[in-house]
């Protein structure tokens, strides 16, 4: 018992390590966040979608599969490309933030949590090898001891991004429109910044 409560606080550290370092969803929840306050709960959920079956996946065999250059290579150039897209759209409706906040948004903070999870390279090869060994150790403790390790790393998730969305929304009912304005810019830029570097490490390793 003590040795898995030890584990299960080696999992919430890594994990926690992972889930805040700034990246594709942690931009998204804040952009959205500025909408509502529990956006980053449904991005949780959405991520979750993605997670939860890539890590059986990886406990049943498939690990090694994202770890191809390949593989690699395809998921970087297309997560990329998304990146951009959404980025651009991102920067370019920042003047209407206001109109695009009072309205219903086309794709929801669930799909965003989902879509930015599927197409992002970093997150998938986290899993492969990082989350691959704390993967095995979960599995040496049973059934129940996989399954509690797959809530407390998903627990950690919902928890960050709730927090961050209902700071982005705090901020933007202080701060105004001009905050969030300034959201969507910065964040838009930085998921163009993401989108460059996903596409620019993945043409190195057609290269290498």
């Amino acid at each position: 018992m003590i040795e898995y409560l030890i584990f299960l606080f080696q999992v919430v550290v890594i994990s926690m390590s992972g889930v805040m370092a700034p990246g594709p969803i942690t931009t998204a929840t804040i952009v959205e966040g500025s909408k509502s306050r529990s956006a980053g709960i449904f991005i949780a959920l959405g991520h979750g979608v993605v997670e939860i079956p890539l890590i059986l996946a990886i406990r049943y065999g498939l690990g090694p599969l994202f770890k191809l250059s390949a593989v690699k290579m395809v998921i970087g150039i297309g997560g990329g490309m998304v990146l951009l897209l959404m980025g651009i759209s991102m920067v370019r409706d920042a003047k209407r933030v206001q109109e695009i906040t009072g309205e219903e948004s086309p794709r929801s903070p669930f799909v965003s949590g989902a879509l930015l999870s599927a197409v992002n390279p970093y997150f998938l090869v986290w899993w492969a090898t990082v989350g691959a060994a704390l993967i095995l150790k979960s599995v040496a403790f049973g059934v129940m001891g996989f399954v509690l390790f797959i809530a407390v790393h998903w627990l950690c998730d919902l928890g960050w991004y709730a927090f961050l969305s209902s700071l982005s929304f705090q901020g933007g009912k202080f701060f105004g429109e001009r905050f969030q304005q300034g959201v969507f810019v910065v964040c838009g830029l930085f998921l163009v910044l993401f989108s460059f570097k996903f596409i620019f490490s993945s043409i190195a390793l057609f290269r290498v």
